[in-house]
C-alpha cells in the first residue's frame, strides 16, 4: 500500500485527487504543494459590499456527474442552487446589437425551426447556406476522425455560421481559436450527429421533439452553483487531514529507483512514494524534463491561452437594458475588447444587494491575446466602454474588480487526443505517477475532479 503521496498543484484537480486519497485510505500520508498562497486555482470568490464575485468559473454543469457527485459526498447539497428559471436565455451580439439566441439553437445548429427563421442574427444567405445542411452527404473520414471547429461548421452550415454563432458560442467556452480547435476532443456529440443522421439539422430537429417528449431539459438547468459561491467546495476539500504548504512551488523532480525526491524553491526536499502533477502541461513538463525527456516535450506541445474575468457592479437604474437572459457572447468580427459577459446578479440568486446589478465580463482569449496584455486599468476602460455601448449604461460602475489568469485554459488544437494518448502511454513507463487538470480530457469543472479522483484510485492501485 502507497504509504506516502505527494500532489503538486492545490487547484481543484490536485484537491480531488486528495479528498478521494482520504476516501480510498484513511491511513496515506499526503502533502499537497501550491505555488501560490491560495488553494482551489482558478476558483476564486471573493466579496465588495454585498456582491458575491467569482474571479474564475461561477457554476458547473451537472451533465458530467463528478462534481454533483463530489458535492453530494460533502453533503454539500443544501448549499446548491440553480439558474433563475425565469431569463434561461442569452443573446449575441451582432452590429453593436444584442439580439436573443433563437430558442432551440444549440451551439451551431437550430433544433427549431420558426425562431431560426425569424432571427436577425443571420442574413438571408446566411440562413440559405445553413439550410444547405439538410441536403449535404456525409464526409468520408478516410481514416482521419479529426476535424477542426472552423472546418466541420463551414462545410457543414457555411462561413456565417461559423462567424455569427458557433465562433462566439464556442470560444465563450473554450476561449479558443476555432481554425485549431478539435471538435472530436471538445464537442465530438456534432461529429456523431453528421454520422448517425448525416444532416446536423435534421439531427437537432429530431432531438428537439425528443426533448419536448421529455426525455431531456434546457441546458441552462444544468448548471449549478452555491449559494455562497463556488469556494464553498474548495473550502470543503481543504478540510481533509493533509500536508497543505503554500507558497512552495516544486523545482525538481526525480526517482531514486524506490522514491520519488521533490526540491522547492524554499530547498525543501520530500521523498514519496507516488506524485500526481496537478499543475498544467508545461509545468509538469519542466517538472518531468529530467525523468523524460520526450514525455516533457509532448507536454509542452499543449498550447495554452490567457483569459481575464472581470466584475463590474451597478446600481439597476444605471442600466437601460432589461437584463432579460443570463448574458452575451461577441463573435470576434465585432471587434470588441469582451468576448463575453454574464449578468452574474440575473443568473444566480444572492450575487448583488437589491436594486443592484453584477455582471461579469471576460476578455483575451486565444484570439485577442493583446487584450490580456493590456494592464488592468486599461483592459477595464476597454471592457467598461464596450458595456456601456451595447447595454446602454448610463453611470460609472461602483466598482471594478479584475483577475487575469495567465496561461490558464489549455487549447485542445486538431490532434489533440492522439497527443493525449502517447502522453498517457509515456507515464505508465514511469513509477507510481500521473498526471491530472484540464490540459487532458476535459477543461470543466467536472472533468479536473474526474481526473483527480482516476489519478487518486490509480496511485493506490485500485
Amino acid at each position: 500500500m502507497t504509504a506516502h503521496v505527494l500532489i503538486i498543484g492545490g487547484g481543484i484537480s490536485g484537491l480531488a485527487a486528495a479528498h478521494h486519497l482520504r476516501e480510498l485510505n484513511q491511513s496515506t500520508q499526503i502533502t499537497i504543494l501550491e505555488a501560490s498562497d491560495r488553494l482551489g486555482g482558478t476558483i476564486h470568490t471573493t466579496h465588495h459590499d454585498g456582491f458575491l464575485l467569482e474571479r474564475g468559473p461561477d457554476s458547473f454543469i451537472s451533465e458530467k456527474p463528478h462534481a454533483l457527485a463530489l458535492a453530494k459526498r460533502l453533503n454539500l447539497d443544501s448549499q446548491l442552487i440553480e439558474t433563475n428559471e425565469e431569463y434561461r436565455r442569452s443573446f449575441i451580439v451582432r452590429d453593436g446589437r444584442l439580439r436573443p439566441v433563437p430558442e432551440g439553437f444549440q451551439l451551431m445548429a437550430p433544433s427549431r425551426i420558426w425562431p431560426f427563421i425569424t432571427s436577425d442574427i443571420f442574413s438571408l444567405a446566411g440562413k440559405a447556406r445553413m439550410a444547405a445542411d439538410l441536403f449535404l452527404p456525409r464526409k468520408h473520414t478516410n481514416g482521419v476522425n479529426d476535424e477542426s471547429l472552423a472546418s466541420f461548421v463551414r462545410r457543414r452550415l457555411g462561413e456565417e455560421a461559423l462567424t455569427r454563432m458557433a465562433q462566439p458560442m464556442v470560444g465563450g467556452i473554450y476561449t479558443a481559436d476555432p481554425e485549431t480547435l478539435s471538435l472530436r476532443a471538445t464537442l465530438p456529440r456534432f461529429l456523431e450527429l453528421e454520422k448517425q443522421h448525416r444532416s446536423l439539422i435534421l439531427a437537432m430537429l429530431r432531438q428537439g421533439r425528443a426533448q419536448k417528449s421529455g426525455t431531456s431539459g434546457a441546458r441552462y438547468s444544468l448548471f449549478l452553483s452555491f449559494d455562497r459561491g463556488m469556494q464553498v467546495l474548495v473550502e470543503k476539500l481543504t478540510q481533509i487531514n493533509a500536508d497543505f504548504r503554500l507558497k512552495t512551488r516544486a523545482v525538481a523532480l526525480k526517482f531514486d529507483g524506490l522514491r520519488w525526491a521533490i526540491t522547492t524553491d524554499k530547498n525543501n526536499r520530500f521523498e514519496a512514494d507516488a506524485v500526481c502533477l496537478a499543475v498544467p502541461a508545461y509545468v509538469a513538463a519542466s517538472l518531468i524534463n529530467d525523468t523524460n525527456e520526450r514525455l516533457a516535450e509532448k507536454l509542452r506541445q499543449i498550447k495554452y491561452a490567457s483569459t481575464a474575468t472581470i466584475n463590474l457592479g451597478y446600481r439597476r437604474a444605471a442600466i437601460a437594458h432589461p437584463l432579460n437572459g443570463f448574458g452575451f457572447v461577441v463573435p470576434f468580427v465585432e471587434k470588441k475588447a469582451l468576448i463575453a459577459c454574464t449578468f452574474s446578479s440575473v443568473k444566480f440568486a444572492g450575487r448583488a444587494p437589491e436594486g443592484y446589478v453584477l455582471l461579469r465580463a471576460f476578455a483575451g482569449g486565444a484570439l485577442q491575446p493583446e487584450i490580456f496584455a493590456l494592464d488592468e486599468g486599461e483592459m477595464a476602460a476597454r471592457v467598461k466602454s464596450d458595456l456601456c455601448q451595447l447595454l446602454n449604461i448610463g453611470e460609472e460602475p461602483l466598482f471594478v474588480e479584475v483577475g487575469k489568469w495567465e496561461r490558464s485554459m489549455p487549447q485542445y488544437e486538431v490532434g489533440h487526443l492522439a497527443r493525449i494518448e502517447e502522453i498517457e502511454n509515456l507515464v505508465r513507463e514511469l513509477p507510481r505517477i500521473t498526471l491530472a487538470g484540464n490540459a487532458y480530457r476535459g477543461a470543466g469543472i467536472p472533468d479536473c475532479i474526474r481526473s483527480g479522483e482516476e489519478a487518486a484510485e490509480f496511485l493506490l492501485g485500485t
